[in-house]
């Protein structure tokens, strides 16, 4: 074992305190939703039942008794555990109109409806029964279901919505009926992001949309999720705007082996785990902290300890993990860890059982420790207040997103000699490069597989994903950028998990473009050009249009392009027809203000083109031209048959042209989501070549950022010495100087470092000792992660871990220093 470590740490650990007063006094993370609560604990063996005394279970138990007895509708012990879970979650809600719909509640069914409040009907056939049905199948999301121009939640989901989304309550706050709340369809992803954001997954129901029969209810249908970390894409498809998709947050399961702790991460979106073991606390700790994380399970095996005699956590033991995870809302879970936690995952997502995740893990065997917490706080590898940002100098200020991530988990977790020899190889390589570099299109793997698996991606999206194949067929193409290209498939293959050969990527990515560019109309392509008449608002073929046109080639949708021409040319001629001459007679006559007037309008709302104006009927009717067309005029009207205005004027004819133009419109627009759903189908049997190449766009541009900003700073590539084969265990630098100064601006002191045992060092406060540990913390673990270093020269041994420990309270961004205190460097061969 190799380690490199710096300063003496003092660890103290706090009392033993029972459970209870752990859970009444442990404090919440900004980015958890979950306080906890007042509430005392019953626990049972693998699930946890939080109330705020014991007549609240009896209240509940009394409630589905009645149930039982009249509607017929039996609570399950699982829909008993999940009206707890939301129980518990309303004890949280601080609001006064909140509170107010709580006391409405009746914990009896999934929705918490009270059946003898005004509007809680739940017989069979009603929306609240129907809506009951979706909650039974996603127990423990918020439910929106569409009701015409509005999404409304009923019940404990109306509470959630007026706590967190800044909703008001329907009706106000009468007492005599159920909670209810909405939003309107325009604001549907500020809602969703509102609740996301305080840690709520969300399942939106949709209506069928088309024309229904009388007296019918219209069929509704789960549409999708909105989860933390996994936003709603549902018809983002035949939208012309992107979508910003958030890092996605996994499932969490934490246990303990033989090895030492071991976490499991399962991302739901991208149906991939992996397992890390043989953690220590203090790295695991560090994991949980520095990772957004949507579910927490913690295995039975924590309540052992090494010899099995007592139980973790109960009477306040457990130490730093116990103390991490109890200011987290989290679930026990027994059994094998990876399968029983993939089962978890099933269950919370509503996945079939057949469906397969795919194992990401990367061998930990020869690669260095994971960087401990106060390590990586110390040197800003974690943003921590008084420290300066570790991450912030390795890359430009403008280099932002994925490569930040990509840079962060890599200095968290230092790769193996191989992959750091190769980045290192990398980099130098881009230092060199004299051609023009592509853009390094970065498109998020997750977002890219959820829409591909969805079907609903735009042509924006494809456009962007050709982007990413191109710009690694430039590189393939280029003799200088080829073998970058080469060498950046191992460390894709690390975050990734997916072994793909060479050949296979740039062939594969050939024809992915191909197809791409056979479908999709590229930038710069005009073969679709928007309908246009002189007597038509330009504005209305532009809205009605735009939807669909340019999305895809001509080619695939000319029968259904020149049926809408042939629409809008039928339409300009009803338009000429029946309202032009009346304009012209308005136009000849001359009149004193007040007097008639009349124009062909644009009616947005309604999508429609009609006639407005006033005063423009003859007092004598003279069969003058103009007056036959006037008495074809009628009332304009909604699509419910309501009159629109006294201004609005339609004709037969103008209906029945605008009529067969919006059929002809609607027919493109399908074909065109056709063909859009139809293509992502297809690449979905290339998603993993499609992750890999975007993984190595945003590696190639987290290192090209890296090396243009290193080279700014006058930084240098370390000699990466492996101990074992070449035998060097000696630590040099020369001119280091501390990571946080530019030594491009001269403002740097520099120091040399020579150093193969332990060192002892001394000196008056405020000498630089600590500066001097740290910058050899941080320029030892650059070198080990490939990466170039704050010194003249160096040469850096592979060491298997390095840790830096500091006083709390020393900040040199504020130029504070801990005091009285003796500093040593431990290298240990």
């Amino acid at each position: 074992m190799y380690w490199l470590a710096t300063r003496n740490a003092v660890v103290s650990f706090p009392k033993l305190r029972s459970l209870s007063s752990v859970f009444l006094r442990s404090p919440l993370r900004n980015y958890s939703p979950f306080r906890p609560s007042t509430l005392l604990l019953t626990r049972r063996f693998g699930q946890a039942y939080c109330f705020k005394d014991r007549r609240s279970l009896r209240g509940i138990t009394k409630s589905s008794k009645k149930v039982k007895g009249s509607n017929n509708n039996i609570l399950s012990d699982k829909d008993l555990s999940h009206i707890m879970w939301w129980q518990e979650r309303l004890q949280m809600c601080r609001k006064p109109s909140t509170l107010h719909l709580v006391n409405r509640l009746k914990y009896s069914n999934l929705l918490g409806l009270d059946v003898n409040l005004k509007n809680g009907s739940l017989k069979e056939g009603t929306l609240n029964w129907e809506m009951l049905q979706f909650k039974s199948k996603f127990p423990r999301e918020v439910l929106l279901c569409r009701v015409g121009d509005f999404y409304e939640a009923i019940g404990i989901d109306a509470c959630i919505l007026v706590e967190y989304a800044g909703l008001n309550p329907f009706g106000g706050l009468r007492p005599e009926s159920i909670p209810k709340a909405g939003c309107p369809v325009v604001n549907l992803r500020q809602t969703l992001d509102d609740l996301t954001r305080n840690g709520y997954s969300v399942c939106i129901v949709e209506e069928v949309q088309g024309p229904t029969q009388a007296r019918s209810r219209k069929s509704r249908f789960i549409s999708g999720h909105a989860h933390p970390g996994s936003p709603y894409v549902f018809g983002l498809v035949g939208i012309d705007h992107d979508l910003d998709f958030p890092e996605p947050m996994p499932v969490i399961g934490v246990s303990r082996s033989a090895k030492g702790y071991c976490i499991i991460s399962i991302l739901e979106t991208m149906k991939t785990y992996s397992l890390e073991d043989g953690l220590t606390e203090d790295a695991l700790v560090t994991k949980l902290r520095t990772s957004r994380y949507h579910h927490l399970f913690l295995h039975t095996s924590l309540r052992q300890n090494t010899s099995g005699t007592s139980r973790w956590g109960e009477y306040g033991e457990g130490g730093l993990l116990w103390g991490e995870c109890i200011a987290r809302h989290f679930e026990w879970f027994e059994g094998d860890p990876v399968i029983e936690l993939l089962l978890k995952v099933k269950e919370l997502y509503g996945l079939e059982n057949e469906v397969t995740f795919r194992n990401v893990t990367v061998s930990y065997e020869n690669r260095p420790r994971p960087l401990h917490l106060g390590t990586a706080t110390q040197i800003g590898a974690i943003p921590t207040e008084g420290i300066p940002c570790l991450l912030k100098v390795l890359l430009p200020s403008n280099c932002s997103g994925l490569p930040i991530l990509y840079v962060r988990d890599l200095l968290l977790n230092p790769p193996a000699y191989e992959i750091a020899s190769t980045i290192q190889a990398i980099c130098k390589l881009m230092s060199k490069v004299t051609c023009s570099i592509p853009e390094f299109t970065c498109v998020a793997p997750a977002k890219l597989v959820k829409l591909l698996e969805l079907r609903e991606a735009n042509h924006i999206e494809f456009c962007r994903i050709k982007n990413v194949l191109d710009e690694i067929l430039h590189m393939y193409g280029n003799s200088e950028l080829n073998e970058i290209l080469e060498l950046l498939m191992d460390p894709t293959w690390v975050v990734t998990g997916l072994k793909i050969d060479f050949e296979t990527l740039v062939e594969e990515c050939r024809l992915a473009s191909v197809r791409i560019g056979e479908m999709i109309s590229l930038d710069g392509e005009s073969d679709q050009k928007i309908c246009s008449y002189d007597n038509i608002p330009s504005e209305f073929f532009e809205d009605m249009e735009s939807t669909w046109k340019g999305r895809v080639k001509r080619i695939h949708i000319e029968p259904e392009i020149a049926e809408v021409e042939m629409a809008a040319e039928a339409l300009s001629l009803a338009v000429t027809e029946d309202f032009l001459p009346i304009i012209s007679r308005i136009k000849a006559t001359t009149a004193p203000l007040g007097g008639p007037k009349g124009e062909i309008l644009y009616a947005r709302e309604h999508e429609a083109v009609w006639f407005k104006g006033k005063k423009f009927r003859p007092t004598v009717w003279a069969s003058t031209p103009g007056e036959e067309q006037i008495k074809q005029l009628k009332p304009a009207v909604d699509s419910k048959g309501r009159k629109v205005g006294e201004e609005w004027f339609s004709t037969l004819k103008v209906e029945e042209a605008l009529e067969r133009y919006h059929e002809a419109g609607a027919k493109a627009k399908a074909k065109v989501l056709e063909l859009l759903r139809g293509l992502s189908s297809e690449l979905q049997t290339k998603i993993n070549i499609l992750v890999f190449a975007s993984m190595l766009l945003v590696i190639g541009k987290a290192l090209f950022a890296h090396v243009s900003e290193g080279r700014r700073r006058k930084w240098v590539f370390p000699a990466l010495k492996d101990i074992e084969l070449d035998g060097a265990d000696c630590l040099k630098m020369n001119g280091l100087s501390p990571y946080w100064f530019d030594a491009a601006e001269g403002s740097a002191v520099h120091n040399t470092v020579d150093m193969q045992s332990l060192f002892l060092l001394t000196g008056p406060n405020g000498g630089g000792k600590s500066s001097l540990l740290r910058s050899i913390c941080a320029a030892s673990l650059l070198g080990i992660c490939g990466l170039m270093v704050p010194a003249e020269s160096a040469s850096i041994p592979y060491f298997d871990a390095i840790m830096l420990h500091m006083k709390s309270y020393d900040s040199p961004a504020d130029g504070k220093s801990s005091f009285q205190v003796f500093w040593f460097l431990v290298l240990r061969l």
